[in-house]
Order: structure tokens, then sequence, then C-alpha cells
């Protein structure tokens, strides 16, 4: 029997399954794709985080994130978003791209900025949004890539702040995840 922790999101709970990822780091599994209740939930809240927040564009990273920032992005009024991808696509004109280190992956990862989008965001207020925050090597790689396009982050949001994440005064977010 696969061992769980049980998350409270307001009125929402999830059990989530406790995943080993290295020998000292267990972490509570929190997979947002297909859960339409809780994307719908987070959304709504995290709207109200950025109210006061003028932007242009929202921007998230392949692929958790993507349901997450399309709900966000129809409730803020915003008609487009941008996607990061982790590889390079035939499509990209001009793709700019940045390391990342996420707890969640050993493999070296990049998030790729493609450049018609870059040139969307510069000069622009740019939101970051992901589902889980951690040890903030994705938001940090997403910044920089918004920043190496003129754009500038003007705020970071995510559903749940992870282990230490919770302590950083930098993102804004729903709820705290322990790490075990």
């Amino acid at each position: 029997m696969t061992k769980t922790y049980q998350l409270k999101l307001g009125p929402l709970t999830r059990n989530l399954p406790l995943i080993k990822i290295s020998p000292d780091v267990t972490i509570a599994s929190f997979v947002l794709l297909g859960d339409a209740e809780m994307t719908h939930y987070a959304a709504k809240k995290l709207s109200k985080l950025v109210a006061d927040v003028p932007f242009d564009y929202l921007i998230t990273m392949e692929s958790k994130g993507i349901p997450l920032t399309q709900a966000l992005s129809w409730l803020t009024n915003h008609d487009r978003y941008i996607v990061l991808r982790k590889s390079v696509k035939d499509y990209m004109q001009h793709p700019i791209s940045e390391p990342v280190n996420a707890i969640t992956t050993s493999a070296d990862q990049e998030l790729v900025l493609d450049g018609a989008d870059a040139e969307l965001i510069k000069g622009k207020r740019v939101v970051i949004v992901d589902d889980v925050i951690s040890t903030g090597g994705s938001v940090f790689a997403a910044k920089a890539l918004v920043e190496k396009a003129g754009g500038t982050v003007v705020s970071q949001l995510a559903i749940l702040a992870e282990g230490d994440a919770a302590e950083r005064d930098d993102i804004h977010y729903l709820g705290k995840l322990p790490l075990f």
C-alpha cells in the first residue's frame, strides 16, 4: 500500500502519494494535470493575488502549469499566455534557452522561449505561474528568460510552496507542501 500525504486546500482534499526521488528526499507528488476542480479553484484564488498587479502576460513552464495558467489567463482577462518548453521545437523562431535544475528531474534540463514570444514580452510586465515551487530552479530559469527577452517579472505564483520555498518572500502561493 502506497503511503500518502493528505493535502487540504480550501474545501478540497487530495491524497498525494509519497515518492522517493533521492536517497534523502521524498515528496508528496502533486499532479495538477487532469484535476479540473483543483485547477479551477486554484486559478480563482491566485487571480485574487494579482488583482492589483498590472501585468501584460502570464508565463508558465511545460507542462503541469499549463492548465492553471490557461484558467488564470481567462479569469484575469488576458487573451494570451506563454509556455516555456523543455526543448527547442522545429516551429520556433530564434529560440532562447536557459538551463534549469528541478527537484523532480535528475537529468539536465533547459527551458526554451520561442523568439516570437520573446518579442511579445519585450518591455512588458510578466507573471510567472507554476503548480509547485520547491527549489525554485524552474522559476529562476523562467525569470532569467523573461529578463533576457527584455521583460520584467512583476509576480511569481504557485499553488504550493514545497519545503523551504514556503519561507521565500518573492513568491505568492496558496498552500505549503512538506518534504519528507
